[in-house]
């Protein structure tokens, strides 16, 4: 890499979101950590020397000011990381349109809105790596995670159609689907149970890590993964097998 690339990554004030941060950053990329969670952010910027900035990405002129700041200051967006999401344990007999909604703004729509916001920045490059961060639920088919594996399933069909669209300009578009990962978030929720269930149907006798997932999306962020774009790569442990 003969220049330092700038990378965002959104929800990386902790669990997956920031083991991406840094491990982007320790290939030499500098990193916007993004996140609703101000001091969270702060936190991981300032251990991996990148810049934190406050972004709910589902709402649209947050996001479009973030993107010029980003530009502004940095001088360019090379690399985007999808990886805010709200992750609700709710059973459908439970789950209502408000709900419904309440997830899609951010798992979706954010996912839309920093990418309609930021590729026009990496087709100016000639330049783009973009990773989305799916679910391996979508694979599985979990239950009680209707609206949630809803929009991971989006996430996929989003990479595989836009692909053929950004290519042009030099831009790659994947995904990284996780199994159940250890996370501050699993660790203080119903989420947690799961890998009772999860952990004898996987290859491997443990939890899934955020380390473990981060340098998936890294490679796929990387300048070698040039020649591979549409796809989706899950990173489970061996839980799922396609």
């Amino acid at each position: 890499m003969t220049e330092q690339r700038v990378a965002v990554v959104t929800g990386a004030a902790q669990g997956i979101g920031a083991a991406i941060a840094r491990e982007l950053a320790a290939d030499g990329h500098r990193v916007v950590v993004a996140d609703i969670n101000l001091d969270g952010a702060t936190a991981v910027a300032t251990e991996i020397g990148g810049v934190a900035k406050k972004l709910d990405v589902s709402d649209p002129e947050q996001v479009a000011a973030f993107t010029k700041a980003v530009v502004d200051e940095l001088g360019r967006i090379d690399i985007l990381v999808n990886n805010a999401a709200l992750v609700p344990f709710v059973p459908w007999d439970q789950l209502d349109f408000t709900e419904w909604r309440r997830v899609m703004a951010v798992n979706l729509d954010g996912m839309f809105l920093m990418t309609k916001a930021t590729t026009p920045v990496m087709a100016a490059a000639g330049y783009g790596r973009i990773v989305n961060i799916a679910s391996n639920t979508f694979v599985a088919g979990t239950p009680n995670f209707a609206h949630y594996v809803a929009t991971k399933g989006a996430s996929i069909g989003f990479v595989r159609s836009l692909a053929g669209e950004v290519g042009k300009d030099g831009i790659t578009i994947n995904a990284v689907a996780p199994g159940l990962t250890e996370t501050e978030g699993v660790l203080g929720s119903a989420h947690n149970e799961g890998f009772a269930y999860v952990l004898p149907a996987q290859a491997f006798d443990r939890k899934g890590l955020p380390a473990d997932i981060a340098p998936a999306v890294a490679f796929l962020a990387s300048e070698k993964a040039g020649w591979i774009t549409g796809q989706t790569l899950v990173v489970d442990g061996g839980h799922t097998r396609n």
